[in-house]
């Protein structure tokens, strides 16, 4: 078995009213600990740049507390929405932006990424994607809100697709 240096992954699902977030810890291939989850929401009744400072200094508190070796970003790759597109870019750059500042690297993948990885499925809905999370994470409920739910899948994205990316550099060197 190839094993990982351990890894503490923080996911984070960008939005301008609620941005979610999961930490998974992945000490090797094979294993992936729930460490925690939730949200980070802000009140419509502040304008735009008061939500963006409150995202940012709320993530700084995260990254503190939780101390993650890599942050990974739902990237924007389609959007039904075009009211919200320009809103959640601007969160994705704080957070990107607070990320890189405390000296976390951040990965990103889009939602299809995170679908396919997790379901097998690049087009799996919310149910289906929070069921394997449960099943994934040995969790005896489902992740509230759909928010930190995503968050979640995208730690857990990252930790799998790092895993096939050793196990084939592992192979070419087998080969080499």
């Amino acid at each position: 078995m190839l094993a990982l240096p351990a890894r503490r992954i923080l996911g984070i699902d960008p939005g301008t009213a609620t941005v979610g977030y999961g930490v998974l810890d992945c000490p090797d291939k094979n294993s992936l600990q729930f460490v925690a989850a939730g949200v980070i929401q802000t009140p419509r009744t502040l304008d735009a740049g008061s939500r963006l400072k409150m995202i940012r200094e709320d993530l700084a508190s995260i990254i503190s507390e939780y101390s993650p070796d890599i942050a990974v970003v739902e990237a924007l790759f389609f959007f039904k929405n075009a009211k919200t597109v320009i809103p959640v870019a601007q969160a994705r750059g704080v957070i990107l932006e607070c990320a890189a500042s405390l000296g976390v690297p951040a990965a990103e993948y889009t939602p299809m990424q995170v679908k396919l990885t997790l379901t097998g499925y690049g087009k799996a809905d919310k149910k289906e994607v929070q069921h394997i999370l449960s099943k994934v994470l040995q969790l005896d409920t489902i992740i509230k809100p759909d928010d930190a739910a995503d968050a979640l899948a995208l730690a857990i994205c990252y930790a799998r697709m790092t895993a096939l990316t050793a196990k084939a550099e592992t192979a070419e060197l087998k080969l080499s």
